[in-house]
C-alpha cells in the first residue's frame, strides 16, 4: 500500500504496520502485503487510559490481518496516547481516580468525560474513515466495522449512528448512561455485546438494559465472569466479523 497518508512503514510476520496521522490525530492501520480492492477495513478503538497500540489492541489487529484478510486501523481517542489531555480532562481523570480510591460512585464524572471524549472523537474516526475508503485497497464500497470496549464503547456506540458505512460491530463492558440508551435505540446493524458479569462499577442490570434497547434484530450477548479489566479475548466470537464483512 502506498499512499502520501503514511508516515512509516513496517513489516513483522506478514503483517505491514503503517503509521498515519489525520490532521493532528495519529493512527496506525495493519495491512496484508498486497490486500485487493474492497478488503474489509476493522476499526479498533481503545479503552479508557489505553492507546491505538496497547498490546491487546494490537494483538486482535494482527489476527484479524493475518487470519481473515482484513484491513485494520486504529486512531488515539482525545487525550490518550500521543494527544495530551486538556485541564477539563485531567480533571475528570483526578475525579475518577478519587472516586474510585474512596469506593464512591463514579457514575455522574464518566458520563461528563465520556460523552465529551465521544463528541469529539467521533468526527475524528469519520475523518479516517474518509481517508481510508480513498485508499484503492478498500474503496468506498468496502465492508466496516467496529470493534471495542468501555471508553470505546462510548465513542463507537454514536459514531455507529452517525456512519452507516459501518455495517457490524462489537461492543461492551460500559458505563452505561442516557445518551448510549438513546444511541442503542437507533444501532440497527448487526452487533455482539460483551457483559461483564460481576463488575463492582458496572451493574449487571444496566448492561443487560443497554442490550436490550440496541434495535439490532441480530444482536448476540456475551456474558463472562469479572470485571470490564478482565476481559476472555480468547472467548469473543472471532468469527463475528467474518461472517458479517467478508462477501
Amino acid at each position: 500500500m502506498r499512499s502520501s497518508l503514511f508516515t512509516t512503514q513496517t513489516t513483522s510476520d506478514g503483517v505491514i504496520e503503517h503509521d498515519f496521522s489525520i490532521g493532528d490525530v495519529p493512527g496506525v492501520l495493519w495491512a496484508p502485503p498486497a490486500p485487493p480492492a474492497g478488503t474489509p477495513l476493522l476499526l479498533l478503538g481503545h479503552g479508557g487510559g489505553l492507546h491505538k497500540r496497547s498490546p491487546g489492541l494490537v494483538g486482535r489487529a494482527r489476527d484479524a490481518v493475518l487470519r481473515d484478510g482484513f484491513i485494520v486501523a486504529a486512531i488515539d481517542a482525545p487525550g490518550h496516547g500521543d494527544r495530551p489531555r486538556n485541564a477539563q480532562d485531567r480533571r475528570w481523570v483526578d475525579e475518577m481516580l478519587a472516586d474510585r480510591a474512596a469506593g464512591r460512585s463514579m457514575a455522574a464524572t464518566i458520563t461528563a468525560y465520556n460523552a465529551s471524549l465521544a463528541e469529539r472523537a467521533v468526527p475524528e474516526w469519520q475523518a479516517t474513515i474518509d481517508a481510508l475508503t480513498a485508499l484503492p485497497e478498500i474503496g468506498p464500497d468496502a465492508p466496516i466495522g467496529f470493534s471495542g470496549m468501555t471508553l470505546a464503547s462510548a465513542i463507537g456506540m454514536p459514531l455507529v449512528v452517525a456512519d452507516r458505512r459501518i455495517t457490524a460491530a462489537i461492543f461492551g463492558g460500559v458505563f452505561v448512561y442516557d445518551a448510549l440508551i438513546a444511541a442503542a435505540r437507533r444501532i440497527t446493524i448487526p452487533i455482539e455485546f460483551l457483559l461483564p458479569w460481576d463488575d463492582p462499577e458496572i451493574s449487571r442490570a444496566s448492561g443487560i438494559g443497554l442490550f436490550d434497547a440496541f434495535a439490532s434484530e441480530d444482536k448476540t450477548l456475551h456474558a463472562f465472569p469479572g470485571s470490564h479489566f478482565t476481559v476472555p479475548v480468547d472467548r469473543i466470537d472471532t468469527r463475528f466479523f467474518a461472517r458479517q464483512l467478508i462477501r
